[in-house]
């Protein structure tokens, strides 16, 4: 009986066993953990890393299992027909233990024997000059989805025309390079790429025509290079486009109507460039732009033009040092999300439309450098919290009302306004011998000295004598009848005490400005 027990016993631990065995396998763990990686991929791995970080590094040593229980930092791999392959590499200081280039550095020729590498890239590594190895990229053209150069200002040469046979690549990132030379035009062909950043180098020539052909590209940042020549017409075939960044380059020509295409760019930042022909009125088409950067181009013409209230979504309009002509469109009001409003620098002419004040989210505008005119129609409110951030310098016909704004929140580089002040027509000595004291001083109002800073009034004998304080001083601009006035015997005076009069009731307008 006891041994029928213990038989009992040993056949359901058997079948434990079993099953725990089989759970294990259906779910891969085993196979991951007692898979190997193959000597030649391995040694092109240590190899590799070995060209860029310095001889000194010894990956079989410090690393014997990378894909394993001894992961090496920037490496990534992955399972195929049971074996490790590595998929991702990552040279440059990107966390605490990556790995570090050297000083010399070289393109060791194992880097191509990775052939299952889905991701590549180098970030501040190359500091001594080296140029991108011509050939063997097309090695990748099956796996590789995302290739980055990023900050290597010892990086030169040309761009491998070989990119152009990475067929499967969705991210060709080289920004702020040293890289030099013209565009290949078979970057074209990368039909899936969804972002293309060649920002920060030198290249020059033209952008290819090629580019329309990328259907899928997202991101196209081609800023801060010496291109030159007109924008393609194909621009216009790139219809998933969110962002495009053409700025800093030599580009001219007028902007093409087929950029009204765009339907999805949320950015277009065309600034600093050669551009010229006027504003297309393809740009209120754009109905999805946040940010519409297009200064220092002589594109010249009439901002009135166009109806700047379809882009309803715009957070960023940079309008300066365009030559524009013409008056700041009201319209522009109606873009409620508006932070940020440039239009300095300029031939603007006209008043400033009060209604910008009104636009909720705004927190600087810059209208300097033009002809306009008027006077600035805005609260002391607006003033306050605009401060240095509202520029309105450099407009010689423009002014701002006196006795309406606190002098901390005048706005830089603006004249006062001169007003004409209502004439005192009544003898006011023989107001003053009646001694209606409130009378006089309800005369005195109206001609404009209690609301500009004259506050205290006394009598000497046939003669009133108005104390000034700093803002008074200014507000004499206003008095045109000054010798009418001394004629009554009125004189201005500093004057260390004085009999106050009380003030009169403030107006509804004043209760309304904030308080320190």
């Amino acid at each position: 009986m006891k041994k029928i027990n213990f038989l009992s016993f040993s056949i359901f631990v058997i079948c434990i066993i079993v099953i725990v065995n089989l759970s294990v396998w259906c779910n891969g763990e085993d196979e991951s953990v007692s898979a190997p990686m193959k000597s030649t991929e391995q040694e092109a791995l240590y190899s590799a890393i070995q060209g860029f970080v310095g001889k000194w590094w010894n990956g079989s040593d410090l690393y014997p299992d990378p894909c394993g229980w001894t992961p090496i930092q920037g490496v990534s791999c992955d399972l195929f027909d049971g074996f490790w392959y590595v998929t991702d590499l990552s040279i440059g200081p990107v966390h605490d233990n990556s790995l570090n280039c050297a000083q010399n550095v070289e393109f060791n020729s194992h880097l191509f024997a990775l052939r299952h590498l889905k991701s590549l890239s180098f970030f501040d590594c190359f500091v001594s000059p080296v140029s991108i190895p011509a050939q063997d990229w097309q090695v990748f053209g099956g796996n590789l989805e995302s290739l980055e150069f990023r900050s290597n200002p010892g990086l030169t040469g040309n761009i491998p025309s070989t990119f152009g046979e990475l067929r499967n690549l969705q991210s060709l990132v080289l920004i702020e390079n040293g890289l030099t030379g013209e565009i290949p035009e078979n970057i074209g062909n990368l039909t899936n790429l969804k972002r293309l950043n060649f920002g920060g180098n030198a290249f020059h020539g033209k952008i290819p025509d090629s580019f329309g052909g990328l259907k899928h590209l997202l991101i196209l940042d081609m800023s801060r290079n010496s291109l030159s020549g007109f924008l393609p017409l194909s621009f216009g075939e790139m219809a998933s486009l969110l962002k495009l960044d053409l700025s800093n380059n030599n580009l001219e020509g007028e902007i093409p109507l087929e950029i009204a295409n765009l339907k999805s760019l949320t950015l277009l930042d065309l600034s600093n460039n050669r551009f010229s022909g006027g504003l297309t009125k393809s740009f209120q088409e754009l109905t999805s732009l946040e940010e519409l950067i297009l200064s220092n181009n002589p594109i010249g013409g009439d901002i009135m033009n166009l109806g700047w209230d379809n882009l309803i979504g715009l957070g960023v309009l940079d309008l300066s040092n365009l030559s524009l002509t013409g008056g700041i469109p009201e319209s522009i009001s109606e873009l409620k999300g508006l932070r940020f409003l440039g239009l300095n620098d300029n031939k603007l002419t006209g008043k400033i439309p009060p209604k910008l004040s009104s636009l909720p989210n705004v927190s600087a505008i810059y209208v300097h450098g033009n002809n306009l005119t008027g006077e600035l129609d805005f609260s002391e409110w607006f003033f306050g919290k605009m401060g240095r951030r509202f520029g309105a310098w450099g407009n010689p016909n423009l002014c701002y009302p006196m006795g309406l704004i606190r002098r901390s929140y005048v706005p830089f580089g603006v004249k006062q306004c001169e007003q004409e002040m209502m004439k005192y027509e009544s003898n006011l000595d023989s107001k003053l011998g009646n001694g209606n004291l409130n009378h006089d001083y309800n005369s005195m109002a109206s001609l404009g000295f209690l609301d500009c800073g004259f506050n205290r009034l006394v009598l000497t004998g046939r003669t009133m004598v108005v104390e000034q304080d700093d803002a008074s001083l200014t507000a004499l601009k206003y008095f045109q009848e000054k010798e009418k006035l001394q004629e009554y015997g009125l004189h201005f005076s500093k004057l260390p005490k004085v009999l106050p009069i009380p003030p009169s009731a403030p107006s509804p307008r004043h209760n309304s400005l904030p308080q320190n």
